[in-house]
């Protein structure tokens, strides 16, 4: 156990806009784990598409409102310390947790079902409704504190959490096997990429949609074809090719998603980069008996899956580049130009 201090460096999203939004602190409070909760010294925390959503208030479906701009839909509390992908160390715990705990090596699930000691409905989501890892310490459940056994570093550690869980979450509901094809949409990106190497662990053939320029890239990562953006996927894969699509981009493809599945084809969404509002023929759903799944809340499942995997060597982090957290507005300026393959990681 580490001699706690009092207070802490930290960045603080102060409300809904531009990166003078992010106010960089060395005097915030370390919070104090309740009963059921353990402290995390945190190391190291991933830049994520859902950091920028919630500082720009893209949640809310009313334009230039905050009442709904959170991934609960609920009015998000300022101050708040964002950062849902940490990794760290248990430095203390509440007093209904063992003491044991003291000095593992953690990863946080970043779907938050309990919360001061009570069970949340609907879940949280670190560093939205609650503190995250953009700090030297946050609070967590202690439920929610996956002990991990790697030699990865602290940095390809944090990778993973949110990521490689939403893939992860993506294919469980899709229900993705072996022998299958499964077409990702914005496969370059944190989760795009962790998709390609999760599908391609459970035995499925991977058509990753991405840039000419990181098409080589994501063959290392498995992907057994890469497609052009630009590509008329109704040429390639073609019109009923593929069982499942992963798609993390919607927009104005959106009815082509549709059109490249098998008759019971599966399509599961959890991003839309490219834009919200979609085009859909309903006919095409059920004519061809399609499964739609939209995939936020973790599967209880999911989490402990990802931690053997990562024990087991199974998935390989994919890290871009990795800045102090005093550089977080640097971060996430890299992070916006979209150039990278991978994960950018803050090192706190």
């Amino acid at each position: 156990m580490i001699d706690l201090p009092v207070k802490m460096r930290g960045v603080l999203l102060t409300g809904h806009g531009d990166m003078d939004k992010l106010d960089i602190r060395q005097d915030i409070p370390v919070p104090v784990p309740g009963p059921r909760d353990v402290l995390v010294h945190v190391a190291a925390a991933g830049v994520n598409n859902t950091d920028i959503n919630t500082r720009l208030a893209w949640y809310s479906k009313h334009e230039g409102a905050s009442e709904d701009a959170s991934w609960s839909g609920q009015p998000l509390q300022f101050p708040r310390i964002q950062g849902i992908d940490v990794c760290g160390q248990i430095v203390a715990v509440g007093k209904e947790i063992s003491a044991d705990r003291i000095g593992e090596r953690v990863l946080i699930e970043p779907c938050i079902c309990e919360a001061n000691g009570r069970e949340l409905e609907p879940p949280w989501f670190l560093g939205s409704e609650c503190d995250g890892g953009f700090a030297e310490f946050t609070v967590v459940a202690s439920r929610h504190a996956h002990k991990i056994d790697s030699e990865l570093s602290d940095t390809d550690l944090a990778s993973f959490p949110c990521s490689y869980s939403t893939a992860e979450n993506m294919l469980t509901r899709a229900n993705v096997h072996s022998g299958e094809t499964v077409l990702i949409t914005g496969a370059s990106g944190g989760v795009g990429s962790a998709a390609v190497q999760l599908a391609k662990a459970r035995g499925a053939t991977v058509w990753a949609v991405t840039t000419p320029a990181k098409s080589a890239a994501l063959r290392q990562l498995g992907a057994d074809e890469t497609i052009s953006r630009d590509t008329d996927l109704l040429a390639t894969p073609g019109a009923n090719s593929v069982d499942v699509v992963i798609d993390l981009v919607a927009g104005n493809k959106f009815p082509h998603y549709l059109e490249v599945l098998r008759p019971c084809g599966r399509y599961a969404a959890a991003g839309a980069i490219a834009g919200p509002l979609v085009e859909l023929d309903v006919r095409t759903l059920y004519l061809k008996d399609l499964s739609l799944f939209g995939c936020t809340i973790l599967a209880p499942e999911v989490f402990p899956n990802l931690i053997q995997l990562i024990e087991r060597g199974a998935i390989a982090p994919v890290v871009y580049r990795s800045f102090p957290m005093e550089q977080i507005r640097e971060a996430q300026a890299l992070f916006l130009e979209k150039r990278h393959v991978g994960k950018i990681v803050l090192n706190i």
